[in-house]
């Protein structure tokens, strides 16, 4: 019997760009729904983009109905100013899913890109170009950071469907793939 068909959000957050890409996935196959970005870098100060923030996912959720959310993690590289600020954005996004009723989960980047493209330390345009390839979109040069949230939802898909792959926080394994799919087993 195949898996239901689900619909994916993921969220690229930023206080100047955020990212969203919806997949939709019928059976095992993934397929592109929508992309898009927030531009925030000519709105208010900094509350004001965690509101627009926060009421853009809300409406990306009601929009597209989705039944799993994965957001980019904050990376620790960066300096502290800039993760403060990041991770407010991802608290903004994430508060949003959670009033829709979703728990969002969190990949780092070098995940994202080493799922899409087998090196996690990819660059957005390539990760952008198997994206392309493997869900057939037409991407504008503006789009990096809406391809960013694809490839969010895309891990998200491959974590959850390689029995071998465990999310970030969880393991992974043939023990819990057999315990998850009793039905799958033989």
């Amino acid at each position: 019997m195949p898996d239901a068909e689900r619909i994916i959000l993921g969220i690229d957050p930023g206080t100047n760009l955020l990212g969203f890409g919806v997949i939709r996935v019928s059976g095992r196959k993934p397929s592109f729904v929508d992309m898009g970005v927030l531009d925030l870098r000519k709105d208010g100060g900094a509350f004001a983009k965690l509101k627009q923030i926060h009421d853009t996912v809300w409406e990306v959720c009601k929009t597209y109905r989705p039944a799993e959310v994965a957001m980019e993690a904050p990376i620790f590289r960066i300096n502290a100013q800039s993760l403060i600020k990041l991770s407010r954005a991802q608290g903004a996004a994430a508060i949003a899913v959670m009033e829709y009723g979703v728990e969002p989960v969190e990949y780092s980047p070098s995940l994202a890109k080493q799922a899409i493209t087998g090196n996690g330390l990819a660059s957005k345009q390539q990760v952008a170009n198997v994206l392309k390839s493997t869900l057939g979109f037409e991407m504008k040069p503006e789009h990096l950071d809406a391809t960013d949230a694809l490839a969010i939802a895309m891990c998200h898909f491959y974590q959850t469907t390689n029995p071998l792959a465990g999310a970030v926080g969880k393991r992974g394994g043939w023990d819990k793939f057999i315990k998850d799919h009793p039905d799958r087993i033989k």
